[in-house]
C-alpha cells in the first residue's frame, strides 16, 4: 500500500493547483469602481454590491475617487490577493496594457464594465458590458433635432454648449462623437462652447455659469450626464433664466433627479444609461471561471426619455 501516501500526496497537489472557484469554494471577485461622481455611479456600485451578496460572490471592493493610479493600485492589490475575476470600470480608456498584463500573467480574467479601454490587444479582457456611448450621444443629437424641427428652430442658427464628462473617459469621448455626429448634418447648429464638468453637478454648475457669462444667448445645453445637467439648472436660475424654456436642455442617464427635473419643466429630455450592471457582472463571472465563452461586447439595451414622458416613467425608475 505504499502507492496510497504518494497517490494522496498527488491528489492533494492537484487540488492546490485549482482555481479557488474551481475547488468549489466561493468565487471571490476584485471590483475597482471609478468614484461616486453621480447619482448614476451610486446606482452602479449599489447594483453590483446586491448582486454580488445575491449570487453567493465575495466582494472586494475599492473606489478610485476618479483617480488612475488608484484603480491600478487596486487592481496589483486584488492581483496578489489571488481573486477568482477582477473588474473594473476605467476611469480614462488609455494608460492599462501594463496592469492587464500582470492580470494576464496571473491568470486572473478580467471583465470590463460600463466603459472599455483603448488596447489593442483584445486578449487582455475576456468582455466589455454596458452601454454604447456613441448611440447614446447620436440620441441625444436626434431628439434635439427633432425638437427643434417641432419647434420651427432647425432652419435659425442655434448655440448650442456642451458640458463634456471627464477628460479622456470612454463616455465623454464617444457622447461627443455621436452627437456631433448628428448636428454636423445641420448647418444652423453649432457647438460654441465645450468644456469638461467631470460628471459631476458641483462642476457642471461652475462651467455652466462661465458660458452664460461668455455668451448670454446659449439656446441649447447638451450635457454628457445628468448630474451635470442637473448642475447646470441652477446655474441658469441663477443667472435669471427658465431652464427648459429659455434653454433646451438635454443630457444623458435617465436617473430620478433627471426625471424629476423633467417633470418640473427644468430638463427636456434624458437618454437612458442604465447602471444596474450588477447582475449581468455576477453572471458573466461564474460563466467565464466555468470555461464558457463569452461575447467580446455585451451591450445594455437603453431608451430615450422626453419629457412629456417622464411623469408616466416616473414610477417604475430603479435608479
Amino acid at each position: 500500500m505504499r502507492f496510497t501516501s504518494k497517490l494522496v500526496s498527488a491528489l492533494a497537489m492537484a487540488m492546490l493547483a485549482l482555481p479557488v472557484a474551481a475547488a468549489g469554494n466561493k468565487i471571490t471577485l476584485g471590483f475597482a469602481q471609478v468614484g461616486a461622481e453621480s447619482e448614476w455611479r451610486t446606482a452602479n456600485t449599489e447594483s453590483i454590491k446586491k448582486a454580488a451578496a445575491a449570487a453567493g460572490i465575495d466582494l472586494k471592493f475599492s473606489d478610485a475617487q476618479q483617480k488612475q493610479e488608484n484603480q491600478i493600485k487596486a487592481i496589483r492589490s486584488y492581483i496578489a490577493q489571488k481573486v477568482d475575476v477582477i473588474a473594473f470600470s476605467p476611469v480614462v480608456e488609455s494608460g492599462w496594457d501594463t496592469v492587464l498584463m500582470e492580470a494576464k500573467a496571473a491568470k486572473i480574467p478580467v471583465i470590463l464594465t460600463d466603459r472599455a479601454v483603448d488596447s489593442k490587444d483584445k486578449s487582455l479582457y475576456v468582455t466589455f458590458m454596458g452601454s454604447d456611448f456613441v448611440e447614446e450621444g447620436r440620441r441625444a443629437g436626434n431628439w434635439l433635432v427633432g425638437d427643434l424641427t417641432k419647434n420651427g428652430m432647425i432652419k435659425n442658427p442655434v448655440d448650442i454648449v456642451e458640458l463634456q464628462g471627464t477628460t479622456g473617459s470612454a463616455p465623454a469621448i464617444d457622447r461627443q462623437k455621436g452627437f456631433a455626429e448628428v448636428i454636423a448634418k445641420y448647418p444652423t447648429l453649432k457647438v460654441t462652447r465645450s468644456q469638461t464638468g467631470d460628471f459631476t453637478r458641483a462642476k457642471g454648475k461652475e462651467v455652466m455659469e462661465a458660458f452664460l457669462k461668455a455668451d448670454p444667448n446659449i439656446q441649447v445645453l447638451f450635457a454628457h450626464n445628468d448630474d451635470m445637467a442637473i448642475g447646470a439648472i441652477q446655474a441658469i436660475e441663477e443667472a435669471g433664466k427658465k431652464p427648459g424654456k429659455d434653454i433646451t436642455i438635454v443630457s444623458i442617464d435617465g436617473v430620478k433627479g433627471a426625471f424629476e427635473a423633467m417633470m418640473a419643466g427644468k430638463l427636456n429630455c434624458s437618454v437612458e444609461c442604465s447602471p444596474l450592471l450588477g447582475p449581468q457582472l455576477m453572471s458573466a463571472c461564474k460563466d467565464v471561471l466555468a470555461g464558457k465563452s463569452l461575447p467580446k461586447r455585451i451591450q445594455t439595451q437603453e431608451g430615450v426619455f422626453p419629457a412629456e414622458k417622464a411623469a408616466e416613467a416616473f414610477p417604475s425608475r430603479q435608479y
